[in-house]
């Protein structure tokens, strides 16, 4: 195991380094680039500028460089901590994205539990109770969950709470919180406002993983080892939780590193139409702008969070099903 451990961490070197190469590339594939756009808006509003502080601020933001030269740059200072510059903030990135990412992993994390403490009780129910009108109306509901679009749930979540309750559910704490440190009461008016953003993020995600749920319970019951233990008089419940439940959890591990990037995406419309302050209207608004540096540290942060997330779900399953460990044993 630590030998695998030891592997996968060697792959991840050369993993996130080709990450930062395509996502560089990436950015810079549409024409022009931030100074440009910067100095069409002020063209725009019937502003001049002059061409010798054009240049200036070419070479003062290094976009004189060929782009290898500016990856280099940027990848040295990612590499020393150093996220580098936002144009359109005229601030460093390491001082702008820090709240926010702290308020995306709250939301993510939040929106996660609540996937998990959802679908994994209802695909139980669904599938030892298959056919039934309970399972019925509960995957009605998961379609449902699969067919509406999060914007679309968060606007009628914003008319229903504003209309019948008088409660507004923009943004991610009171206002007199904003400008203040993180104490209890502000990480207390933080809880209070997850409830429509997480229910809004999860939905789509706890639909999905009810089926699979449903779905890889169903083969496993199916399996001659389970008749097996019920014809030797194991009780249901003992023979539900002792393997079958345990291999169909599977999924719900293996989705670690795919569900946090996946989150993290319907995370950006869903907090533009809300107004939050985390990490994706920031980010949108990075690559509309063409703000190389602050959307790449971006990109970069959840490619690190992804392959991250990744190679915990692999160690995870590995210890929670031994025919993986069997299997890489053999393969060594």
């Amino acid at each position: 195991m630590l030998r695998y451990v030891v592997h996968r961490l060697i792959i991840m070197i050369p993993t996130l380094l080709a990450i930062s190469v395509i996502t560089f590339i990436i950015i810079q594939l549409p024409p022009g680039d931030y100074l440009e756009s910067y100095i069409a808006e002020l063209q725009a509003q019937g502003e001049s500028i002059q061409s010798e502080k054009i240049e200036y601020l070419r070479q003062t933001y290094g976009l004189d460089k060929p782009m290898w030269e500016q990856y280099l740059i940027w990848m040295g200072g990612l590499l020393q901590g150093d996220m580098g510059f936002s144009f359109a903030y005229d601030l460093p990135v390491n001082q702008l994205i820090g709240d926010r990412i702290f308020l995306s992993f709250v939301v993510s994390f939040a929106a996660i539990l609540f996937i998990w403490a959802v679908s994994f009780p209802i695909g139980i129910y669904s599938a030892t109770h298959q056919y039934s009108t309970g399972d019925h109306v509960l995957s009605f509901i998961g379609y449902l969950g699969l067919a509406t679009p999060n914007f679309l749930l968060a606007l009628v979540l914003l008319y229903l709470f504003n209309v019948y309750f008088g409660v507004s559910v923009g943004g991610l704490m009171d206002p007199k919180y904003l400008d203040e440190p993180m104490s209890l009461a502000k990480f207390g008016s933080i809880l209070s406002h997850l409830i429509v953003p997480v229910v809004v993020i999860g939905t789509a995600g706890t639909a999905g993983m009810i089926r699979r749920m449903r779905a890889n319970l169903l083969d496993e019951l199916q399996k001659p080892y389970v008749v097996t233990a019920k014809a030797k008089g194991l009780s249901p419940f003992r023979a539900l939780c002792k393997y079958p439940l345990r291999m169909a959890l599977n999924p719900f591990i293996a989705d670690i590193g795919s569900l946090l990037p996946s989150i993290i995406s319907g995370e950006v419309i869903v907090s533009t139409i809300l107004s939050l302050p985390t990490t994706g209207p920031m980010l949108l608004e990075a690559l509309q702008t063409q703000d190389m540096y602050l959307a790449g540290s971006f990109l970069m942060l959840l490619a690190t969070l992804t392959v991250i997330g990744m190679l915990v779900s692999d160690l995870a399953l590995a210890a929670l099903d031994p025919r993986i460990r069997f299997g890489a044993g053999q393969g060594r």
